[in-house]
């Protein structure tokens, strides 16, 4: 029982370092013996858990990229119209952000895993499932005319880019966002977004 208490502790502490030092100072920049001191663990405790470094970006990626994609899912499907739902979400990763910013610095700063890496796949298949139920909701306004259509990754610069990169200059500590700053790139959002049918 003690065994198994403290192979929990020891890896959610492994986990809670890495969170520290990677949104600090970069995944690059951090070492394995950094990532150690931080989590006060053995060598032997490391590799009972994690393989590498790598290995440790891997899961705790995987693990931010599913708790703020179902935030966003959860979020988006509480609006029913396309110009609510578009500005809801800006103003809902905003607020995400805000809450848990050493999360969303690993978020927007770091590449996600290949899928030949540690959590790779994880990452993929929850990718995958998230644009599927973006699509959902996504694809009756579409059909409407009130969304244009347009590819995932084109979708993602026009509706969060400049949120995203407002973010940035938050965390550097050179910016404060407002909360009128916050509704204008909501409102950005959905003009970039909306389709012929719109609402001006």
């Amino acid at each position: 029982m003690k065994s198994a208490k403290n192979g929990r502790d020891g890896r959610t502490r492994i986990i809670e370092g890495a969170l520290r030092r990677f949104s600090q100072d970069g995944v690059s920049s951090t070492t394995l013996a950094s990532l150690r001191e931080e989590s006060g663990v053995s060598v032997g405790s490391f590799y009972h858990h994690f393989a590498s470094k790598e290995h440790v970006f891997g899961v705790l990626y995987s693990e931010i990229a599913t708790m703020y994609q179902q935030a966003f899912v959860d979020e988006l499907f509480r609006h029913d119209t396309a110009k609510d739902g578009i500005e809801a979400i800006v103003a809902m990763h905003m607020a995400w952000c805000g809450r848990h910013p050493e999360r969303a610095r690993i978020l927007i700063s770091e590449r996600p895993p290949r899928r030949e890496e540690p959590g790779g796949p994880e990452v993929a298949e929850a990718r995958r499932a998230f644009f599927r139920r973006v699509s959902d909701w996504w694809r009756p306004h579409m059909k409407n005319g009130v969304l244009r259509p347009v590819e995932p990754t084109m979708c993602y610069v026009l509706w969060l880019g400049p949120a995203t990169e407002m973010c940035r200059l938050w965390f550097s500590g050179a910016h404060q966002p407002t909360e009128d700053e916050i509704r204008m790139l909501g409102e950005a959002a959905w003009h970039s977004l909306k389709g012929t049918s719109g609402a001006s």
